[in-house]
């Protein structure tokens, strides 16, 4: 077995040891799922009757919001069990064993993406019960959520970075939350660009976030031609700026978090 198929499989491995970790502490999975199913409710029947939308429902131009911001909250998991990993001294066990060094890395990444698909699902029921429909072809459906999962999978190593620099749980959970809250809010998750006051609406376009948004809002087909045009590239091919967004932050983060653990690990 050579050195690229040895890091492959101790990445399984430890992505197998992480998905355990979820089933025994389903707290976990659901804290990440019980939030964005309380956002879900509160504006489809509160804020959601106080929002007109021309020639679409609120509530499913809401709900792709509501799947990014279900990405955004789960990836903290992954900096917060790096964090509890590291003050535990797992790590040092790992360093002992015969692994790749990057397996710790890309399991608990890949862990990641199997409980995104997990709260996905259960936003998306909960989606079809307070009224969202997919109106694309099953092809295209199935593309925005492939794209969900890649962003998550690259927003992943963002907060793995984080939490290797930061070091500590308590620390980790205060800066990430912080950063995240405006990420998802300062979007257009629950809001089309064009209602923001002026200097919050190039913030709003240019946010990755909101590439993803709009781009999964095409794929599902919850788009209409009466919503006023986007003045920004990344609204106007969400597409690919979603997916330039999802390749930028692996190439800067990818290497970056490696650095730190390799770091962390020697010390």
């Amino acid at each position: 077995m050579n050195a690229f198929q040895l890091a492959i499989a101790d990445g399984m491995t430890i992505t197998k040891r992480n998905a355990l970790k979820i089933k025994r502490a389903p707290d976990l999975l659901g804290g990440v799922i019980i939030l964005p199913i309380v956002f879900m409710l509160l504006f489809a029947y509160v804020f959601g009757s106080m929002i007109d939308l021309p020639g679409l429902s609120y509530r499913e131009y809401m709900i792709p919001g509501i799947f990014v911001q279900t990405i955004v909250t789960s990836a903290q998991i992954t900096g917060y069990t790096l964090t509890q990993d590291l003050q535990k001294g797992v790590f040092d066990r790992f360093r002992t064993l015969p692994m790749s060094p990057s397996a710790v890395l890309t399991g608990q990444t890949l862990s990641d993406v199997i409980m995104n698909v997990t709260s996905i699902v259960v936003m998306a029921l909960v989606g079809l019960l307070v009224g969202w429909r997919i109106h694309s072809t099953p092809y295209e459906a199935a593309l925005g959520f492939l794209l969900l999962l890649f962003f998550s999978y690259a927003f992943s190593w963002v907060t793995a970075t984080v939490a290797l620099a930061l070091r500590t749980p308590e620390v980790f959970n205060n800066i990430v939350t912080i950063v995240s809250m405006p990420l998802v809010f300062l979007s257009t998750a629950f809001v089309d660009s064009a209602r923001l006051p002026g200097p919050l609406r190039p913030i709003a376009e240019w946010n990755p976030v909101s590439a993803v948004i709009q781009a999964a809002r095409e794929l599902f087909g919850n788009t209409t031609p009466a919503m006023p045009a986007a003045g920004a590239w990344p609204l106007q091919h969400p597409v690919a700026a979603a997916l330039l967004w999802s390749v930028l932050l692996l190439v800067v983060f990818v290497p970056l978090s490696t650095r730190l653990y390799k770091r962390a690990v020697s010390r």
